[in-house]
């Protein structure tokens, strides 16, 4: 285990952001001097927890936030300054409902049954002008833009500062583009354990908005920030391991598309809670503008609306591109990190212990020709939609933490009536002289 006070020395880091993250993906923190870590890392620091997203009141006691010394990491572009990931602890037991411990009681889970669950995402953000109303680079008007080389090199200083960063950190990142919509942009790294990838995930969204801000810009992961224009996606690749890291037991090449029998028995479970998983998968009112958009002006919205797999085809929820993985393209940027790798988990795990079958493999391009397609269900229409979804799913409220469950849909439902009791100028545009 990492001594955070020799960390610091050996560092020359003066202050500590010891790190949790709540309910709705709120990034909270507080800035520990150094001299003080060695308490901190033993006891933890004091939150309330209600003035975060967290199903708390002001009379519950201290949250204690009680770093991980294995997630440290010095922030590149301040290293005077250290990130650590922390776990939610109060009167000497762990938070049910804090994301990063509903991950870690289900990589244990996971770990019970001989599997390692390795995962790689695809965060997708778009660089806007520092009012958030505009995408910040104005000559970024390519009816295609994906992959624009003139556009990507036009916001290199920012790409490339983070990436250079991500390199200085090990994370092995590997490529960066121009995405589909103007202003958008996605960086890669190299995949890792569920919980490391869900740190990484965290951090990396704090370092990208720095960085972008340091440079006079916003950077929002937000699914869908420009009305016409692809929303910010955030798949996931997904790998099961045996326990010691070195077998992918998702692989069989013997087996279609190189996809072993316990594979597709996870597939499988993903696709029976998929209309319940969406309410982690795509948690904000926003997300349904993204799974449920009309075409964009590139062409395609590249994201899923039904509940269908296929092989290496861009268009379905789940696709295949190789042996041995398969990547989930329903979540968003709005995703929480924990709770995305924990809702993976858990309704895969739920497909391996029951042999889930995935159902009928489809190969057609699903924007062209998916009303060919009548016994597949389709995604939640709706935040209410999924949230209902994942009200009625048991068993995926039982893998993800009865506790954890009862407080989402309750904040999430909170949210929904917030949302819904907005008058919009929508209503008066058009019932005024009704």
């Amino acid at each position: 285990m990492t001594d955070l006070a020799a960390f610091a020395r050996d560092k020359g880091v003066k202050y500590f952001m010891i790190s949790y993250t709540d309910l709705f993906g709120g990034q909270r923190a507080k800035l520990v001097p150094a001299q003080a870590i060695a308490d901190m890392q033993k006891d933890g620091a004091g939150f309330a927890g209600f003035a975060t997203w967290l199903d708390l009141t002001p009379a519950h006691p201290d949250m204690l936030a009680v770093p991980d010394p294995d997630s440290v990491i010095q922030l590149p572009w301040k290293p005077e300054v250290a990130w650590v990931a922390a776990d939610c602890v109060m009167e000497g037991k762990e938070l049910e409902q804090a994301p990063r411990n509903v991950l870690r009681k289900l990589v244990a889970e996971a770990a019970k049954e001989g599997l390692r669950v390795k995962t790689g995402i695809e965060p997708e953000f778009f660089l806007l002008t520092p009012d958030g109303e505009q995408i910040s680079d104005e000559a970024d008007t390519a009816e295609k833009p994906c992959y624009d080389q003139q556009a990507v090199m036009r916001r290199y200083d920012v790409i490339a500062e983070i990436c250079d960063y991500m390199l200085d950190l090990g994370w092995g990142p590997y490529q960066n583009d121009h995405e589909d919509a103007n202003g958008q942009f996605e960086m890669n790294w190299e995949y890792d354990d569920a919980l490391i990838t869900a740190d990484r995930h965290s951090f990396f969204k704090f370092m990208v908005k720095s960085v972008a801000e340091k440079h006079g810009l916003r950077a929002t992961f937000m699914p869908k920030p420009i009305e016409g224009l692809t929303g910010n996606g955030c798949h996931a690749h997904i790998s099961v391991w045996d326990n010691e890291g070195k077998t992918n037991v998702f692989a069989d090449k013997s087996k279609e598309l190189g996809l072993s029998d316990q594979g597709r028995t996870f597939l499988g479970g993903i696709m029976k809670h998929a209309e319940a998983l969406a309410a982690i998968t795509n948690p904000t009112v926003n997300s349904y503008k993204r799974i449920n958009a009309p075409r964009t002006a590139s062409g395609a919205t590249w994201a899923p609306n039904s509940v269908t797999w296929t092989g290496n085809n861009r268009t379905h929820m789940v696709r295949v591109p190789g042996p041995g993985r398969f990547e989930l393209r329903l979540p968003d940027g709005a995703v929480n990190p924990y709770l995305l790798q924990a809702v993976i988990i858990a309704a895969g795990l739920s497909g391996v212990r029951c042999k889930a079958d995935p159902g009928r493999r489809y190969d057609i391009d699903m924007y062209a020709e998916g009303h060919q397609i009548t016994d597949a269900p389709k995604l939640p229409l709706n935040l209410l939609d999924a949230i209902r979804n994942f009200d009625k799913d048991d068993e995926l409220k039982a893998m993800l933490g009865t506790g954890f469950s009862a407080s989402y849909i309750k904040l999430k439902r909170k949210e929904w009536n917030s949302f819904v009791s907005h008058f919009t100028r929508w209503e008066r545009d058009n019932t005024l002289d009704i």
